[in-house]
């Protein structure tokens, strides 16, 4: 935690030189002013930079009011992330804590002591969380309680069958987010996939399969198989199949972003975004995937973190590491010309004069629920909690 102290001060030092920077007009890490706090919140968040030290740096973006729900609707959902994560509680329990977790929020002394995961403090310390969900406004209480209901739901479903179809692996993010749903769950489900691409390895480690069928079928008898040295070739290309279907969903994350108009609120959903693209490009082609974690620099972290502050730099960000992945198709790549098109399609949309030139080596707080849920899809924000771990070499051999 020391090391994690030192680290998260050195990221307050560079926003606060961004501020001086950009004038002082575009504060994007306001201060957490503990003392206000009530003594369980200052628990609450302590909680949160336990569990997640990316999300609780980037979390001071947010307002008042909204950036406490978006804490306490984090601490939830991974408290209920936590319960399906644990693969110590057998399924005949497990799935009913998932369904009626959301029930859980209002009663005062419910607490979970039997969990051997990683993060058993959100659901040991429970009662500290659900206390300060119920001092929320209702409005907030509504969405957090829907939302956990719906993930529980989902997430028990999903624990009795495996992940078969392309279709079924874009529906892993419940599409309950505004009328516009299926922009809005774009957002979710590019973060969730790049999670799942990423965490093969460790899934499989932990007895959990998320990678379709579908695909992998075409590469293997048995998930598990792409794993072993001598299949790696075939593991590289369902990888890369299975990256070039998570970067269909950029053109409506890009839509999304454009009709944010809250600075503070654009930057807290941009971040993980661009983190996503990044994460991609260090994934593609990479046989690393199914040797260890692939994670990006934490230098790429706060120089994302600290552009990431507008459409025409988010834009920037989505070319750059797309143009990486371009340059890393291999010609012989069975997907090799879906991935082209689909590089030079995002491209065209972020290039300021609206076509592109790719080389190959190879040839205020008024938001609606539906701006609220996106922003705090639970999936989109457990990718912020792993994004500050511990570095890991990224080979592209």
């Amino acid at each position: 935690m020391e090391r994690a102290g030192q680290w998260l001060g050195r990221l307050r030092e560079s926003y606060n030189l961004l501020r001086v920077k950009l004038g002082g007009g575009a504060a994007v890490m306001p201060p957490l002013e503990q003392d206000a706090l009530s003594d369980s919140l200052q628990t609450c968040y302590r909680h949160l930079s336990q569990t997640s030290r990316s999300f609780a740096a980037v979390l001071p973006a947010l307002d008042g009011e909204l950036r406490h729900a978006v804490c306490i609707f984090y601490l939830v959902l991974r408290a209920l992330d936590t319960v399906e994560d644990d693969m110590t509680i057998a399924l005949q329990t497990k799935i009913p804590l998932l369904r009626d977790f959301h029930s859980y929020l209002y009663q005062p002394e419910w607490r979970y002591m039997e969990s051997t995961d990683k993060y058993k403090q959100v659901l040991e310390d429970f009662p500290t969380i659900s206390l300060e969900f119920r001092n929320l406004s209702k409005v907030y209480q509504d969405v957090i309680a829907d939302v956990c209901r719906k993930m529980g739901a989902g997430m028990a479903e999903f624990l009795q069958r495996k992940v078969d179809s392309l279709h079924e692996w874009d529906k892993l993010e419940d599409p309950i987010v505004g009328q516009d749903t299926e922009v809005a769950n774009s957002m979710g489900v590019f973060i969730e996939k790049t999670v799942l691409i990423r965490d093969y390895l460790e899934d499989q480690l932990a007895g959990r399969e998320f990678w379709p069928r579908e695909v992998w079928s075409r590469y293997a008898k048995e998930l598990s198989d792409l794993a072993k040295p001598e299949n790696i070739d075939a593991a590289v290309q369902c990888l890369n199949e299975l990256i070039t279907n998570a970067l269909q969903h950029i053109p409506d994350v890009l839509t999304y972003l454009s009709r944010l108009k809250n600075q503070r609120l654009f930057n807290f959903c941009a971040i993980p975004q661009v983190m996503a693209i990044a994460t991609l490009a260090a994934c593609y082609n990479n046989k690393q995937v199914f040797r260890g974690v692939v994670k990006i620099r934490k230098g790429q972290v706060v120089t994302l973190m600290m552009d990431a502050t507008n459409m025409q730099a988010v834009k920037a960000i989505m070319y750059q590491y797309v143009g990486e992945i371009y340059r890393k198709i291999p010609s012989t790549d069975p997907s090799s010309n879906k991935t082209q098109q689909i590089a030079v399609s995002i491209q065209t949309i972020c290039s300021p004069s609206g076509t592109v030139v790719l080389r190959n080596r190879y040839s205020p707080i008024y938001l609606s629920c539906a701006m609220l849920l996106a922003v705090l899809s639970w999936q989109y924000l457990s990718t912020m909690s792993e994004v500050l771990e511990e570095d890991v070499q990224v080979s592209e051999n």
